[in-house]
């Protein structure tokens, strides 16, 4: 059964955190979003046969990785069965198997795939998070959710103030990472810039954002997103860091 929905935290109640730790613990105790609270518990609740007797995370995602580093990666959101169940993103699932290849493949993980926390997976000079920190019906965030979410990815990055180059990992990463350098305070590129899978944008202050097809199974499985094709983004982050 899911918790009765109490909303907590709202971007005046951040109180700018000072270390990663402290965001991590606010953003997991977060409970704003009531349609999103009764999905991550409900599907908790009822696992398919494959996870029956596994205990899932259900709460919300904080980021994870290098606590210093020169590369952030934004995406969707958690998995329902993926980073909802195992309590980190991109752990557990397809999409985890393809990302983590690629940043091994990169030089930014110390192994190419990760089941579970606690499996020995290390990010080197890499921060993952998410516009969305909870799993979301049918992988789609309503824009109220992104906006309620939003406080969270402004905390990020102003703690991560070594990041030179974002991946957004579709295009909800990649304008979810473009509006939050407006609300930051930084003046958007001209012309405004378009999602495509490699397409890049670098901004005044030495940031360079480079676009990514999300590793879902739905573009993975129909060719749209190739191994090749996700390996040249990382192997590109890390020229650019050179």
């Amino acid at each position: 059964m899911a918790a009765r929905y109490s909303p907590c935290h709202n971007p005046g109640e951040l109180q700018n955190p000072r270390t990663l730790s402290q965001l991590n613990t606010t953003i997991v105790d977060c409970r704003r979003c009531p349609r999103l609270v009764a999905h991550r518990e409900g599907v908790a609740a009822k696992p398919p046969p494959r996870y029956q007797g596994q205990r899932y995370w259900a709460r919300p995602l904080p980021g994870f990785g290098d606590p210093d580093p020169r590369l952030l990666l934004v995406g969707l959101a958690p998995a329902a069965h993926g980073g909802n169940r195992t309590g980190r993103m991109f752990t557990g699932d397809r999409s985890g198997d393809w990302l983590f290849d690629a940043l091994h493949h990169a030089g930014f993980a110390n192994q190419p795939g990760s089941e579970r926390r606690g499996d020995g997976l290390e990010l080197r000079d890499a921060y993952i998070t998410a516009a969305i920190r909870c799993a979301p019906p049918l992988n789609k965030p309503t824009p109220a959710e992104i906006a309620r979410c939003e406080p969270y990815l402004l905390a990020e990055l102003r703690l991560l103030s070594r990041v030179r180059v974002v991946v957004g990992l579709g295009r909800i990463g990649w304008q979810a990472y473009l509006r939050a350098r407006r609300a930051l305070g930084e003046s958007p590129p001209r012309p405004a810039p378009r999602f495509g899978h490699g397409a890049q944008v670098r901004f005044d202050d030495g940031v360079t954002l480079i676009a990514s097809y999300h590793p879902s199974q739905q573009n993975t499985f129909t060719g749209k997103l190739t191994r090749p094709m996700l390996r040249g983004i990382f192997v590109t982050a890390r020229r650019l860091l050179a």
